[in-house]
């Protein structure tokens, strides 16, 4: 499983800072502790091994023992600072202050005392070290769902199984299906789940607040190809575009599996759907993977950059000595 840049990011700071205190330790109890392989806490050695401060020569690089490792021990001989006590000004500091405000209030955190405690305990310090400007900030979220639901996803993502879930789509219709849940994750006004969907047999997104219902099932996740890369396109932003798609009802999937803005059939079977676009390329590439189902898109520029890329499609085709309908038949 492909792993977030921003989650690997956290674990290696988190590493120089517990290797600085704990001394010398086993690269099997480091795996333990940080939930990861002995290989990857190797690959994660390696990685700081060139990291440091500005200059980056030698002696600006986080250092590490080789001897110990190559024995099965990590140990830590130069941290080049990265263990210092941050130094935070003011306008950083009520920045943090609303972060974590926002934080609290995220059903995943909500939901976890673990995690509440632990937002609850940094929020106390950094808003009695801000004082009076943290009182300036009023931050609310809106809802993500049946706090009964968001619970369980919470504990399906902790053990890592699979969960039974009752959804209701954009469009209004309520099914059932089994999913592997990946992470939980918050854009404008709403929370969603990236996930593996057994019943469409690839990743999905899901908005929490229709999720009606959540079974936490014995089987554990499995592991699927790709499921790091799970897109989450269809996930609302308030400053992103819209786009007006209709389609043959052949693609009704669509608006049941991406979280869409608006549904409205149409005369003989046919639907519309309106949705923000956070990310052009995939919709783009979605799009023509069903082109036979697409029967207009809006605005005029992306139907365009649809069209473009159709034609640089058939275009590599033909520069291969392929036919359009040749390839088309292996897909």
């Amino acid at each position: 499983m492909a792993e977030r840049a921003d989650d690997r990011l956290v674990r290696l700071l988190g590493l120089v800072a517990y290797l600085d205190g704990a001394g010398p330790v086993p690269v099997t109890e480091l795996a333990a502790r940080f939930g990861v392989s002995p290989a990857q806490i190797h690959a994660d050695v390696d990685a700081l091994w060139v990291s440091g401060t500005p200059g980056y020569w030698p002696d600006d690089l986080i250092d590490f023992d080789a001897d110990s490792i190559e024995s099965g021990v990590v140990r830590l001989t130069e941290s080049r600072g990265m263990t210092r006590p941050l130094r935070l000004g003011t306008s950083e500091a009520v920045a943090l202050v609303a972060a974590l405000r926002a934080m609290r209030e995220l059903d995943a955190v909500a939901t976890d005392p673990a995690r509440s405690e632990l937002v609850e305990s940094a929020l106390r310090k950094l808003t009695d070290a801000t004082g009076e400007a943290a009182d300036a900030l009023d931050v609310r979220l809106a809802r993500g769902g049946d706090p009964q639901v968001v619970a369980t996803l919470t504990a399906a993502l902790r053990a890592r199984r699979r969960v039974r879930i009752r959804y209701v789509s954009g469009a209004d219709v309520a099914g059932e299906r089994e999913i592997d849940p990946l992470r939980l994750h918050t854009t404008g006004d709403h929370s969603y789940l990236a996930s593996w969907c057994h019943r469409a047999g690839g990743p999905r997104t899901f908005r929490v607040d229709r999720i009606l219902a959540a079974t936490l099932l014995e089987e554990p996740v499995g592991d699927h190809p790709g499921l790091g890369d799970v897109d989450l396109s269809g996930v609302s932003a308030a400053d992103a575009p819209l786009a007006t798609l209709v389609l043959a009802s052949g693609a009704r999937w669509f608006a049941e599996d991406v979280p869409v803005e608006s549904v409205t059939n149409l005369a003989g079977g046919d639907f519309e759907v309106t949705l923000r676009v956070t990310n052009p390329d995939w919709l783009r590439r979605t799009l023509l993977e069903i082109s036979a189902q697409v029967r207009s898109v809006d605005p005029p520029e992306l139907a365009a950059q649809i069209a473009a890329s159709a034609r640089e499609a058939l275009t590599a085709y033909e520069d291969a000595g392929l036919t359009a309908g040749g390839a088309a038949g292996r897909g």
